[in-house]
This record gives structure tokens, C-alpha cells and sequence, in this order.
């Protein structure tokens, strides 16, 4: 059975992933616009606070549903925060160097950072976040 499970884990990490990306879009939008038009947060704070609440809810979701962890949030947050971090810093870098500095097409950067970043969280949630797995 557990093999069954772990062979499913990909498509667990995709729902996740999803799930999570559209709870962040639905937060910025609702944070930068306020639901009547005037915008409750500069969109750059509105996109901030969202992608905090949308890492909370990624955190949970690949922690009992992805990887079934039972391991501690003391020892498995922080990490998850690190990495969730380093994910940011990608997207925020990837555009300014290779958009702004070398002059590529802005899709460039967009797509990179939509197939580097979820293979690389992927592969550090399992074997560094929540390894005990």
C-alpha cells in the first residue's frame, strides 16, 4: 500500500502546487483590489501577504497530503520556509538577469522559473524537508 501511495506522490505535489497558486492569486487579487475596487494593499504588499498565506497552505498540503510527514513542525518549517525562499529569489532574479541585464523575452525567465522552481522544490521537499518519509 505504501508503495501504491509513494507512486502517486508526483501527482500529490501537482494538486498541491496547483492548489496553492490559485489560493495565491485569489488572495493577491482580493488584497489589491478589496473586493469593491479600492485596493486594500499596494499590489506589491498584496502579492507579498499572499504568497505568505499561500506558502502556509503549501506547507500544510505537502506535509499531510504530498509526503504524509509526521515529522516535526520545529524541524520541518524552517526548512520549508528556506526553501520557499530560495523559490522567490528565483523568480525574482531569473526576469532581472536574463530580461533586464541580457535582453530575453520576458516569457524566458517566466518559463524557467515554472519548470525549475516546482523540480527543484520537488526534489528538496523530498530528501531535505521531509526526508524522514
Amino acid at each position: 500500500m505504501l508503495k501504491i501511495l509513494r507512486s502517486h506522490r508526483i501527482s500529490r505535489f501537482a494538486v498541491i502546487g496547483g492548489a496553492s497558486t490559485l489560493v495565491y492569486a485569489v488572495c493577491a487579487l482580493a488584497l489589491s483590489r478589496g473586493g469593491t475596487g479600492a485596493a486594500m494593499l499596494p499590489a506589491t504588499a498584496a502579492s507579498v501577504v499572499a504568497y505568505a498565506i499561500a506558502g502556509l497552505f503549501s506547507y500544510a498540503g505537502h506535509k499531510y497530503f504530498t509526503f504524509m510527514s509526521a515529522g516535526a513542525h520545529a524541524f520541518e518549517l524552517p526548512r520549508f520556509a528556506l526553501l520557499n525562499a530560495m523559490g522567490l529569489a528565483t523568480a525574482i532574479a531569473l526576469p532581472v538577469v536574463l530580461t533586464e541585464r541580457l535582453g530575453m523575452p520576458a516569457a524566458i525567465p517566466i518559463v524557467l522559473t515554472c519548470i525549475v522552481v516546482p523540480l527543484v522544490n520537488y526534489i528538496v521537499l523530498r530528501r531535505w524537508v521531509f526526508r524522514d518519509v
